[in-house]
C-alpha cells in the first residue's frame, strides 16, 4: 500500500480540507489517477502477501483495532476500553503497537493504561507478549499489516461519526486507506465521536457487510473539574482530527477564544511553546491542549499548559462484551 498518509507527516502538511467534503470535488477528482495506483497496490499485495500461520499464535485472543480512514477515529481510546473489559473478563491482557517515532504520545497514552509492547515490527511486539503469559493482546493500529492482518480473531474498523467516509475516495485524492468494499472482511465498526446523525453512514456500512457489528461512542473529558470554564482559553493541537477537540470543548461550555492547530503528531520546537505562550498573555487566556499533544511537550515546556483528559463512552456497552465473550469462544 501507498503510503500517502506518511507523506504527508513526514512532510509536516495537515489534511487536506477536500477530503472531508461529502462528495468529491475538482482538486479530488484531478488526484483521482494516483488513487489507482493506491487501488493496485493493495490489490496485488492481497494476492501475494498475507501469508501468517493463524495457529501458530492460537491461544492468544489477537483483537486488532485499526481504521481505514485516515487519522482521527479514535482507535487509541477503544483500544484502552476495550482492554478495561477484557481484564474484567479476567484475561491478563497488553496493548500491541509498531514503533514509530513521531507516535510516542500515543506509545505514552497506552503505557499509563496497561502493558505495551512496542517494537520495531508488530510481529516482533507479539512475540514478546506471548513470552511474557500474555493471554489477550490489542493491537492499537495494523490492519492493513501484511504479515499479521490474517491472524486476528476480530478485526475492528473505527470511524470518526461526524467525518463518516468523507468523500469516498482512496488516497491521495480522498482519506481511505483501502476500499470500503474491504469492510466485508471485518467484524465490527465504531462510529466515535459527539455527531448524534449516523444512520447515513450505518447504512451504507450494512449494505456492504449486512452482518458487521456497528457500535456508538462519544468524547467525555473525565478531568473537567480541574478547569475554570469562566476562564477563556487558547487551545492548540495536532492530532488527527482538530475539529472533535474544539467540539468537545464546545459541549462542554469552554471559552474558546483562539484555536491554533498544527500537522499530526507534531513535534514542538521550544519556537512553537514560546509563541503559544505570547499569544496566551495577548488574549488574557490560559493555554489548552490534547492529552496526546501534552505528552509531545518536554519537560521544561509543560509549566502552564494544561490539558483534557478524554475518554470514550461506549453506547452499547454491554452488546460488546458479549461480542468480545463471543469471539473469544468462536476462535
Amino acid at each position: 500500500m501507498l503510503s500517502w498518509d506518511i507523506i504527508l507527516k513526514k512532510m509536516k502538511l495537515k489534511k487536506p480540507k477536500f477530503w472531508d467534503y461529502s462528495r468529491p470535488n475538482f482538486f479530488a477528482y484531478i488526484l483521482l489517477p494516483f488513487s489507482l495506483l493506491t487501488f493496485l497496490t493493495n490489490y496485488f499485495k492481497d494476492i501475494f502477501f498475507s501469508n501468517t500461520n493463524k495457529k501458530k499464535f492460537d491461544k492468544v485472543y489477537k483483537i486488532c483495532i485499526g481504521n481505514i480512514y485516515v487519522g482521527g477515529t479514535g482507535k487509541t481510546p477503544i483500544s484502552i476500553e476495550i482492554k478495561e473489559i477484557l481484564t474484567n473478563l479476567k484475561f491478563k491482557t497488553a496493548f500491541i503497537k509498531k514503533n514509530y517515532p513521531d507516535q510516542v504520545d500515543e506509545q505514552k497514552l497506552l503505557s499509563n493504561n496497561g502493558n505495551l509492547f512496542c517494537k520495531k515490527d508488530r510481529s516482533t511486539a507479539l512475540e514478546k507478549a506471548i513470552e511474557s503469559d500474555f493471554n489477550a493482546l490489542i493491537f492499537d493500529d495494523g490492519l492493513q499489516d501484511l504479515n499479521l492482518r490474517n491472524i486476528y480473531d476480530i478485526s475492528i474498523v473505527c470511524f470518526n461519526a461526524e467525518k463518516g467516509i468523507g468523500n469516498g475516495f482512496l488516497l491521495p485524492a480522498g482519506p481511505l486507506r483501502e476500499s470500503l468494499k474491504n469492510l466485508k472482511k471485518y467484524n465490527a465498526v465504531f462510529l466515535n465521536g459527539n455527531d448524534e446523525n449516523t444512520i447515513d453512514i450505518q447504512n451504507k456500512i450494512k449494505k456492504i457487510n449486512p452482518n458487521i457489528k456497528i457500535f456508538n461512542s462519544k468524547y467525555l473529558i473525565t478531568n473537567l473539574d480541574n478547569f475554570d470554564l469562566n476562564q477563556n482559553y487558547l487551545i492548540f493541537s495536532g492530532i488527527g482530527n482538530p475539529d472533535s477537540f474544539i467540539k468537545t470543548l464546545k459541549h462542554n461550555n469552554f471559552k474558546i477564544i483562539k484555536n491554533l492547530n498544527f500537522a499530526d503528531h507534531h513535534n514542538y520546537s521550544d519556537y512553537d511553546i514560546i509563541k503559544i505562550i505570547e499569544m496566551a498573555k495577548k488574549y488574557n487566556a490560559k493555554i489548552l491542549t490534547t492529552e496526546k499533544d501534552y505528552n509531545r511537550l518536554s519537560s521544561k515546556n509543560v509549566e502552564n499548559i494544561e490539558f483534557i483528559k478524554i475518554k470514550l463512552k461506549i453506547n452499547n456497552k454491554q452488546e460488546l462484551v458479549q461480542f468480545l465473550e463471543n469471539g473469544y469462544e468462536n476462535n
